[in-house]
């Protein structure tokens, strides 16, 4: 029972899930698509998450088997190779996300001056990446308590000074900045945020982890229920508000430089007490706080979804003992291992865009499952999970085409990218029913001959 979560660390889970990407990946992105309605966006993507979130705990009572949408899939719609492609694009999702964490923290760390920029003629970004991958895999090792309380402490040092850099920033820009704030409110009814939301989802990934975790959770149906409905609106929060400081405050750093924004953005509140330089170390730090509880929460998690994965024969045994308690360490080592080769030679954009398309994606098709439910004996409310599923199936096509107007190279890799995954898939799940086809095929070519 000492190794297992309570609501605090679960909580901790969801939040450093979201926050690390929302803000120091995301935030940026988000902006150039619909300037200062950007908060609108995120609170948009946070209420269709809600309704997602409202849609897992539902089919969580309904099923409770542990295993988050792919045992949702098995035992709802008894169809294994859905059940398994599935779970396969969440893992990629996961390998994105985490690889988009590690990039931004290796961007920060090289905001300060003791980290240089190359070494040997190399470029220190990726280095910087790969060992802070390298740092959180092995604090996966060491298990869930370690993790759980390391959690705790990172994601309280980041939502503090998050919160701290929003509400002071509300007041400096509303007593003592010239320029007036800026809401954004006429673009409310354009298509713009709508299409933010969109790319924006990657950011509200974070909580539904919690389902694979439920071995290491202590009265895991009720704890993970509670900590969804607490994370999902507290990270809407934390978004909205630094998203109108940051946008009023920082526009040129978001066009130019938007994964230090923020820094910039807190270096022009504190000049006013001759402090502008401590505004950007203390942002800084928060960026790697941030950033690094992302790695640490994602990689948490994944490993625990990738014991079920094998435990239901939807990947090789090579990814792990199922029997042992916990993650397995291999699937800890080849999430980290993968993670670290995309943050090197991964196209960071292409990466970020496919894994918002999964969790687009899975996040429609559970809320559509819970409302094809509806009727089931855990009383589940017809509207929120069509919320979820209408707001799923409007992100999926408009994000689909913005990458395709304002980004041709990286809406190809995606292609790309979503071919080469379900081509795998299909050949891993359907790999009984080739070899007998092609057993088939080589028995006709002997005849003839």
């Amino acid at each position: 029972m000492s190794e297992q979560l309570g609501l605090a660390e679960c909580v901790s889970m969801a939040l450093g899930g979201m926050i690390g990407g929302g803000i120091y990946a995301v935030l940026g992105v988000v902006a150039g698509v619909t300037g200062a309605a950007t908060w609108f966006a995120f609170l948009l993507a946070g209420v269709v998450a809600l309704c997602a979130g409202y849609s897992y705990n539902k089919l969580n009572v309904l099923v409770d088997a542990g295993g988050g949408s792919v045992s949702f899939v098995q035992s709802l719609v008894g169809n294994a190779t859905l059940a398994g492609m599935l779970g396969w694009t969440l893992l990629f999702g996961y390998v994105g996300s985490m690889a988009m964490y590690a990039f931004a923290f290796a961007e920060f760390a090289l905001g300060f001056s003791v980290v240089p920029a190359a070494a040997f003629g190399l470029p220190m970004r990726p280095v910087v990446s790969v060992v802070a991958v390298g740092l959180f895999v092995a604090l996966n090792l060491l298990g869930a308590r370690t993790t759980g309380t390391a959690e705790n402490v990172l994601v309280a040092a980041k939502v503090l000074v998050l919160v701290a850099f929003g509400v002071f920033g509300l007041v400096y820009a509303t007593t003592l900045s010239e320029t007036p704030m800026a809401y954004g409110f006429g673009q409310l009814t354009t298509v713009g945020p709508v299409v933010a939301a969109a790319i924006s989802f990657v950011a509200f990934q974070g909580w539904q982890l919690l389902f694979y975790d439920q071995e290491s959770v202590r009265d895991h149906v009720e704890t993970i229920r509670r900590a969804v409905y607490v994370s999902i609106p507290a990270a809407v929060a934390v978004y909205v508000l630094v998203a109108v400081v940051t946008v009023n405050l920082a526009p040129a750093a978001l066009e130019h430089h938007p994964h230090v924004a923020l820094a910039d953005a807190a270096s022009e509140m504190l000049s006013v007490v001759g402090l502008s330089g401590l505004g950007v170390v203390v942002v800084s730090l928060s960026a790697l706080f941030s950033t690094g509880s992302a790695i640490n929460a994602t990689l948490f998690s994944a490993a625990h979804f990738a014991k079920r994965l094998v435990q239901g024969d939807l990947l090789p045994d090579r990814f792990g003992d199922t029997d042992a308690d916990g993650a397995p360490a291999n699937a800890i080592l080849v999430l980290g291992a993968v993670t670290a080769a995309f943050a090197v030679y991964g196209s960071l954009g292409a990466i970020t865009s496919f894994a918002s398309l999964s969790f687009i994606v899975v996040f429609g098709a559970m809320s559509l499952l819970a409302f094809r439910n509806r009727d089931a004996d855990v009383d589940i409310h017809p509207v929120p999970p069509a919320l979820g599923t209408v707001g799923a199936l409007g992100f999926a096509p408009l994000m689909v085409a913005n990458l395709y107007d304002r980004e041709p190279g990286t809406f190809w890799m995606v292609v790309v990218l979503a071919v080469l995954t379900v081509t795998a898939e299909l050949l891993y799940f359907e790999r009984d029913v080739i070899q007998h086809q092609l057993g088939e095929f080589e028995d006709d070519i002997e005849a003839r001959m």
